[in-house]
């Protein structure tokens, strides 16, 4: 017995050492927000709202026109065409091509202005699920964050209750030392002193299990020292929920929820989808240019050339006067060539080439029709999770109205309880002190107290949450 008492006074030394320092001391506001900063499914959801962001960038700066660019550099064996005088050769060369297009839609049935309308839509709806998201977590980490500041004030009931117990130990002691009480009054209060220490390591136990639940919502280091403050909470300051109608709370809701938001922003771009994929069974007209030039070792201008002499060719008939047939002779020569520079036929072969394209979608495998079809299905999809997301919503509020309400009969109940229970341990001791009441009898009134003050926590604390519930439906930043 007295080893188990030696370990329950270190683990409560331990426990209230002032160890503590000024940074491990954790507000709500400050786990909210670091659960915002650190939490891995909203960085994962900011990088989603992000790549919303770029393809809507992408689908604005499809509007300006299309311009490519190429070049080619290569050298041709055998009997091929020539790029320069589009004549067969039978020699080898090197050529260079340069090349140069660019096309711009000049209507398309404002095509691209849907496909922007509709992304922008979806941009909208990543960052209100982004929002709604926040508030997700900013609620989970309140609920976590009660639960352990519960879990510490119920170390404190527990100590209280071990004190009173190891105070009444040593005065059952001292009236059995006198021969007032019998031994086996020390002996039940012995039993009781160590159900309190047992349930006061419960508590510590449970506290330790809250703070690990608690940094497992921050995504905090389990190793990291974190030490959850106990405001002092007014209840009657914030039990106001009985004036408002759980339809002002739903309407309130309504406006600011992410998760509504996202549904109608979804809806609107699933609009824009369809006149979109409408566009693309009508005509489009767009406007091309093409520029272009090239070079060839096989392209020779010529100098001159140089005569080796002449040979004959034929003859022709003489006149009356003279009918002697004279010989046509014509003249041998060698040509001479030179390479035409680089710049001079990339100047001489620049062609340019503008285009106006009337495009009449004919037969496309159905795949324009399906398109839309798809459009109006993801229309229909849309509408039915915003009725869905907004029937979601009025039912939790309407629930959680009602939870707040229950709560609040629950608190006040408890806290009469708790007031009539501490009142008769008081009249069951006084009574004991002078022997009018059986230790028994006095166990029971105490362990009656402490459950009354246990449900007396509980009651406080799930009033508290149930109302920073009713905050989060409306908005309001959940602090204490």
């Amino acid at each position: 017995m007295r080893s188990f008492f030696t370990t329950l006074i270190t683990l409560l030394l331990f426990f209230n050492a002032p160890v503590h320092a000024q940074d491990n001391i954790w507000t709500l506001q400050r786990c909210v927000q670091y659960a915002v900063d650190h939490n891995i499914t909203i960085q994962q959801n900011v990088l989603n709202a992000r790549i919303a962001h770029f393809t809507l960038l992408q689908s604005q700066l499809a509007q300006l026109p299309g311009l490519n660019a190429s070049g080619s550099y290569g050298k041709s064996y055998g009997r091929s065409v020539d790029p320069t005088t589009n004549q067969f050769i039978n020699s080898d060369y090197n050529f260079i091509g340069v090349n140069a297009s660019s096309n711009v839609l000049l209507f398309g049935w404002f095509q691209q202005r849907n496909t922007i309308a509709k992304n922008k839509f979806s941009l909208n709806a990543s960052n209100a699920d982004l929002d709604q998201l926040k508030d997700d977590v900013s609620l989970n980490v309140a609920t976590g964050y009660l639960r352990a500041i519960l879990a510490k004030e119920q170390i404190g009931v527990s100590e209280k209750q071990v004190e009173l117990s190891k105070a009444q130990l040593a005065q059952t002691r001292s009236f059995f030392d006198a021969g007032r009480l019998p031994e086996l009054n020390v002996a039940q209060l012995e039993s009781q002193l160590a159900t309190d220490s047992a349930n006061l390591i419960t508590a510590i136990a449970n506290y330790t299990s809250s703070v690990l639940d608690l940094k497992a919502l921050l995504n905090l280091d389990f190793a990291a020292p974190l030490d959850v403050v106990a405001p002092e909470v007014k209840l009657a300051d914030q039990i106001s929920v009985s004036t408002m109608s759980p339809e002002q709370i739903y309407q309130e809701a309504h406006k600011h929820f992410g998760s509504i938001r996202a549904t109608e922003y979804r809806v609107r771009a699933a609009k824009k989808s369809i006149d979109a994929a409408t566009g693309n069974l009508y005509p489009q007209l767009s406007f091309g240019m093409q520029l272009g030039t090239n070079w060839a070792s096989s392209y020779k201008q010529l100098d001159g050339y140089t005569i080796t002499g002449y040979q004959p060719n034929g003859t022709f008939a003489g006149t009356a006067a003279n009918p002697t047939r004279d010989t046509v002779y014509s003249p041998s020569f060698i040509p001479k060539y030179s390479s035409i520079p680089l710049g001079t036929q990339l100047n001489n072969n620049f062609r340019q080439t503008y285009s106006v394209t009337l495009s009449i979608p004919l037969f496309n495998a159905w795949q324009s029709q399906y398109s839309l079809r798809q459009a109006r299905y993801n229309l229909s999809t849309q509408q039915l999770n915003q009725y869905q997301a907004e029937l979601t919503l009025k039912q939790n509020v309407y629930k959680s109205y009602n939870d707040a309400l229950n709560s609040i009969q629950k608190y006040y109940a408890a806290s009469r309880a708790a007031e009539a229970a501490t009142r008769a341990q008081e009249f069951a001791k006084k009574r004991y002190d002078l022997g009018l009441t059986s230790t028994v009898d006095y166990l029971v009134t105490t362990n009656a107290q402490y459950a009354a003050l246990s449900s007396l926590l509980g009651a406080k604390y799930d009033l508290i949450f149930k109302l920073k519930v009713i905050d989060y439906y409306l908005g309001k930043e959940l602090k204490l």
